[in-house]
Order: C-alpha cells, then structure tokens, then sequence
C-alpha cells in the first residue's frame, strides 16, 4: 500500500499515514509558472495498491485538477489499483439542475475523476447521498458519527436528557435524525426559506427546545448565515445554550467573524477541508481529526475486508 498526499489538505494526508504508520510516498507537485499542475511520483508504483488523498476543497478547481493529474500519473505507472480519497468532495452541492439551462456539476466532476482512471472513491459525508450513483465505479461515503458521538458523549457526560439534536434545514433530518438516534436524544428542525444563495431567513423551530441544550448537525457550513440565523431562533424558543457540530467547515468569506458573533457557544468542524489562520484563531471553533476513521477505512480497504463496522 501507498499513500500519495496532495496539496490541497497536507496535515490530514500525514495524520493518516501516522496512523497507518506508513510513510507518504514520495511525489512532486508544483505548478509552472503559468499555473499549470504537474505532477511526478518519485518511487516506484508499479503494482500497488495506491490512495491518493486530496479534498477538493477551495481553490476546488485547482485542487481537482491536481487530483486528476496525479490519477492519471498513477495509471501510467502501472499501479494496480488507485483510490481517491477525498474527505471534502467539492461540488457535491451542485447535484441537480436548479434552473432551464443549468448543469449538473457533480456528476460532471464523477465522470471526470472516473475517466482519469481511478478504480474507486473514499469520501466522508457526501452533500447529497445520490452523488454516489453519479459513479460507475466503487464509492464508500463515511459518515462522521464514529468521530462526533464519542465527543459529545464525554463532554455531556451526565446532561443527555437536557440534549436536543437540531436539524438547521428539512434537508438535513436524515442525518440529525442518525445522530439523535445515536445518543438517545430528541429531536428539532429548523423550517426555513432561502430568498438567495448564502442568505436564509428562520421561519420556525419544530420541536420542544426550551431550556434545552440545542446541538445543531450540518454537513457543511460556508458562509453560516443558516447556523447563526438558526442559534438566534432556537434562543429565542427558550434554548439554554447551542452549539455546532459541522463536517465540513468550508467558512467563506466572512463566516468566522459572523460566527464568533453569533449564538453559537461552540462549533466543531472536522479537518476534511484545512484550517485556516482565521479558523485556528477563533474562540468559538474547535477541529475534531478523521483521520483515525478514514485511515482504518484506507487499512479495511486494502485488505479486502469490510468497512461496515465504520457505519455503525
């Protein structure tokens, strides 16, 4: 087995290694000086079993391209098998058509990764849960109970029953509703209505909150206006305190500012996508690692066994 680490999430692509206790194999990624990618693998891959991994996070384009070119790098060195694994699957938002004339860019970026010739794909929390028949190959799509239920429990030790878990949207329930399951919780939902991309407007809070202590449950937040528009409702429903658990902190533009200025007591976010300095530096904000639960899948996978256990 080897581990190939692209640019786009370093720090992960090492902890994973850590814990396979596999040195990352030896590879040049650069780019030219007119921002073109290239890509080189120092040793030898002729027969192997190879992960590659690399969340297409921003610059989602330049990290793709990164992607496919060290796919097809491997290929051409006769590896035997490749793997993508991509923590933070990039446009898993854009998972059907929105408009007359508009595409349907996740299954664009499907047929890409599989043309560049991987065998098969590990990702953690798709966006929507469809994009996995958007491939014609293999994919495994982790979910991140194995790495927030164990928190969670350890830091409400003694407060279950004051727990509530919070769907921030209708379209989240399936996964909130997992969670709650999970730790024995209740359950709420935030009805909402979006007027624009990145702006959402709280219309009401389904279920009983009041001096409850409300854990919201996304699987991405990016500019977090739904989160902290979500806080201020569920507080003024009679919430006692809310936090965040979040996959992928995506946090553009001016979300950590809006964050740290929310009702949000505390968010926790994973490090499929790297923290920024802004991320790091924020009070409120705390990273939780995968790289436990999608290095054991990398380990299960290769040795041909099953990884159903990381679903439980």
């Amino acid at each position: 087995m080897k581990i190939i680490a692209g640019n786009s999430n370093l720090p992960l692509a090492q902890a994973i290694s850590d814990y396979l206790e596999i040195p990352l194999a030896k590879a040049t990624i650069k780019r030219f000086s007119d921002m073109e990618a290239f890509v080189e693998i120092q040793e030898n891959v002729r027969g192997e079993d190879v992960f590659v991994v690399q969340s297409t996070c921003y610059p989602a384009n330049d990290n793709l391209m990164e992607l496919l070119i060290t796919i097809d790098a491997l290929r051409r060195g006769s590896a035997r098998r490749i793997t993508a694994v991509i923590p933070y699957f990039g446009y898993a938002r854009q998972d059907r058509k929105t408009g007359g004339r508009t595409p349907i860019s996740a299954k664009l970026v499907a047929n890409l990764i599989t043309a560049a010739g991987v065998d098969r794909v590990l990702t953690l929390e798709l966006h929507a849960g469809q994009i996995q028949g958007f491939f014609d190959i293999p994919l495994d799509n982790l979910i991140v109970g194995p790495v927030f239920v164990p928190e969670i429990e350890k830091r409400f030790a003694g407060k279950e029953s004051q727990l509530v878990i919070v769907s921030p949207d209708v379209g989240g329930v399936v996964r909130a509703r997992a969670l709650a399951k999970r730790l024995d919780a209740d359950l709420a939902i935030i009805d909402k209505r979006r007027e624009q991309a990145g702006v959402s407007e709280v219309m009401n809070v389904i279920g009983h909150v009041e001096g409850k202590i409300c854990l919201m449950v996304d699987d991405i937040v990016d500019s977090g206006g739904t989160l902290c528009n979500a806080a201020q409702a569920l507080m003024d429903q009679g919430a006692t305190a809310v936090q965040a658990y979040v996959v992928h902190g995506v946090l553009s533009g001016a979300a950590v500012d809006r964050i740290s200025k929310s009702k949000i007591e505390r968010m926790v976010i994973t490090d499929s996508i790297p923290a920024t300095d802004a991320v790091k530096n924020a009070s409120n904000i705390e990273q939780l690692t995968v790289s436990r639960l999608m290095g054991e899948a990398i380990r299960r996978i290769s040795n041909e066994e099953s990884i159903s256990a990381l679903f439980i």
